[in-house]
């Protein structure tokens, strides 16, 4: 739908696509080498996949590598944010909560930090990924994780206002519903796909959540060979509120840069204002606003 502004005014953002490894100093200067040319072409916003601290072989490794918010590696990551201007989105950080010592067991958490590397959101996934599926493995992401209790209110930004979720929320409508009856402008699943999974349903869902929100999808993602257990789909990805595909990352680790016009999502909206016309009287209210 051609109605989108041309302007190089609009806020720029960067998606970046990382392997990860069990190698954290590793993985965060492939990170850090993302962020800083994100900044360098002028995003505000650089968005980093599910698991950008590591990903290990099993969860007893998962539990030994990960750490609080308040350690070492968020710091890194604030100091990088102030050094280049813009604002992260930490896609899942294997987060130690103050329960850590009575459960064993972690967050998987997005963290998002400001220009100046405040913390300024955390969402903690709420959908694990307890799946089997013939051909990719079987994924227990109970085994070391514990689901977050909550929503997280959309949070402006100099893109537009984000909504925050991880990889497999995706597969729930109710959240994105409830997240763009927020305010949410832009959605992001952040995430480390499968190579089964990814061709048969990756780009479908992520367009069909922007389709039916009407919201710009931003969607970082895992690539390649991680260790001899796992391995990603890669296709990180923007999609506008019209449902087509803006930005792709190409194959293996690298970044794709869109521009985000909120001007057009207003027009989309009101041209197609299918929240007007939605039915609770019939099918309840499918994802209700954050309070």
């Amino acid at each position: 739908m051609a109605i989108s502004s041309s302007s190089w005014e609009l806020p720029l953002v960067a998606v970046c696509q990382v392997t990860s490894t069990p190698d954290k100093q590793q993985n965060f200067k492939t990170c850090a080498e993302l962020v800083q040319e994100a900044a360098r072409l002028g995003a505000c916003v650089a968005f980093l996949p599910e698991a950008f601290d590591f990903i290990a072989r099993d969860p007893a490794e998962t539990l030994h590598l990960s750490e609080p918010l308040g350690g070492n590696l968020l710091g890194e990551y604030a100091k990088l944010a102030r050094e280049c201007g813009l604002w992260l989105s930490l896609g899942g950080f294997h987060e130690r909560h103050q329960d850590w010592e009575q459960t064993q067991k972690i967050y998987n958490c997005h963290v998002l930090l400001n220009s100046k590397g405040s913390v300024v959101a955390t969402y903690r996934k709420t959908h694990l990924c307890d799946v089997e599926i013939p051909g990719q493995g079987p994924m227990r992401e109970s085994n070391s994780t514990i689901p977050g209790p909550s929503l997280e209110s959309p949070v402006s930004t100099p893109a537009g206002k984000i909504g925050l979720a991880i990889c497999y929320d995706m597969r729930f409508p109710e959240l994105s519903l409830a997240l763009a009856q927020s305010g949410a402008e832009i959605l992001t699943y952040p995430s480390a796909f499968g190579s089964v999974t990814g061709p048969a349903h990756w780009e479908v869902l992520l367009r069909a959540r922007a389709i039916e929100t009407q919201c710009y999808v931003v969607a970082a993602a895992q690539c390649g060979r991680h260790h001899e257990k796992r391995a990603s789909y890669g296709h990180s990805m923007v999609v506008d509120p019209w449902g087509t595909v803006v930005a792709r990352c190409s194959d293996g680790p690298g970044l794709c840069l869109a521009r985000i016009d909120l001007n057009y999502l207003q027009q989309l909206r009101q041209y197609l204002p299918v929240f007007q016309h939605r039915r609770p009287d019939l099918y309840g209210n499918l994802g209700h606003p954050l309070s």
